[in-house]
């Protein structure tokens, strides 16, 4: 953590940024150590050029906070007091009482907590930190690595509890509640995103919402998971048939996985994103498809379950080693259903290697 401040405060001086002022969950927990959802409180860090940096949460997780590895001042405040009060009085202790350039996530800050920062600091310019965040988070450590090995590998299990639930008649809200409470078991408190289990023509919308939709013969049954495991995110996705399949559904299938395999097989250092999307997108659209497969390839992964780069077809920055994303390519046909394979992967010297293991290849259950 302490490298990854200095990184911050390096960038600081070299934009003549007076300070920092981070309050997402995911940038607090990458430069702390300290995870926390705060819901409407105020959660906030303040990095510095040359004055220590001050980590603020409400006083009930000052503990937690503590105990995260953090060694510098942890600000407290209980609910019936004004954080920015207390935020005023240690500022001054660090003699900073004036401030020409603030960097923030300008995406996720609010007008009120601009206001009380312009409170402070009246005459301040806000600036983007997001860049900077983004580049730092966008290489992953090897222990942010190992993190999203094993949570990869806990998502490839909610997929095999799902497909061993299936019978027929069983509702989607019936499949869905046996993945997550085997994974509770297995200790997750927390899904990257909201599960879906979709069944038949339901597995044709992208962002379908499971519901009591019975399983029939001959059904797509679509599962999206991931699990939250120590602040790091995974996401799988993977679309079998029940008891008996169609050559148009074959067809369908076949389609997405060497979509998917070629952007696999793509994914090397010093190539551009976007390309990942145009090698899959051709295969599908060369095979008809092209009008069903409305979303990008995928996205970056890590602390968020979406994050930096976005995996589209306009993106022109490169892969590097260490980068985590997915890949993801899909086809929807409302009348028949949907096909998306999803994999978690990291870019290594060598090229891509997938961190999901369920297996591709089309099962009929």
């Amino acid at each position: 953590m302490q490298q990854r401040l200095q990184q911050v405060v390096e960038w600081l001086k070299e934009h003549h940024h007076d300070l920092a002022f981070i309050h997402s969950t995911e940038n607090v927990f990458y430069l702390t150590g300290f995870y926390t959802n705060p819901h409407e409180r105020l959660l906030g860090l303040f990095v510095f050029q040359e004055a220590e940096p001050l980590l603020v949460c409400p006083a009930m997780e000052v503990n937690q906070a503590k105990s995260s590895g953090w060694e510098y001042e942890v600000l407290g405040y209980e609910d019936h007091e004004n954080p920015w009060d207390l935020i005023k009085a240690s500022l001054h202790k660090r003699n900073m009482t004036t401030a020409s350039k603030i960097a923030v996530e300008k995406e996720l800050l609010s007008y009120a907590r601009a206001e009380e920062l312009f409170n402070l600091y009246p005459s301040a310019s806000l600036e983007s930190a997001e860049v900077k965040l983004n580049e730092l988070r966008v290489v992953k450590e090897a222990h942010e690595i190992d993190v999203l090995r094993q949570a990869a590998e806990l998502a490839d299990y909610g997929v095999q509890v799902g497909v061993e639930a299936l019978k027929e008649g069983v509702t989607e809200m019936d499949v869905l509640a046996k993945v997550e409470y085997e994974l509770k078991r297995k200790g997750i408190c927390e899904m990257s995103f909201s599960t879906m289990v979709l069944f038949g023509e339901k597995s044709g919308e992208p962002h379908g919402n499971p519901g009591l939709r019975t399983l029939k013969k001959g059904d797509f049954v679509l599962f999206d998971l991931g699990v939250v495991l120590n602040g790091y995110c995974s996401d799988i996705t993977r679309t079998v048939v029940f008891g008996e399949v169609s050559d148009k559904q074959r067809d369908i299938y076949e389609t997405v996985r060497k979509a998917q395999q070629a952007a696999l097989d793509a994914s090397k250092p010093g190539v551009r994103i976007g390309d990942l999307d145009v090698i899959a997108r051709t295969i599908i659209t060369e095979a008809g498809y092209g009008d069903y497969f409305p979303h990008r390839l995928g996205h970056g992964l890590g602390i968020n379950v979406h994050e930096f780069p976005s995996m589209s077809k306009a993106n022109n920055d490169v892969l590097k080693e260490g980068m985590a994303y997915t890949i993801e390519p899909g086809i929807y046909i409302p009348e028949i259903g949907g096909v998306r394979i999803e994999d978690d992967v990291v870019i290594t010297k060598e090229g891509a290697i997938t961190l999901t293991n369920y297996p591709k290849e089309l099962q009929i259950i």
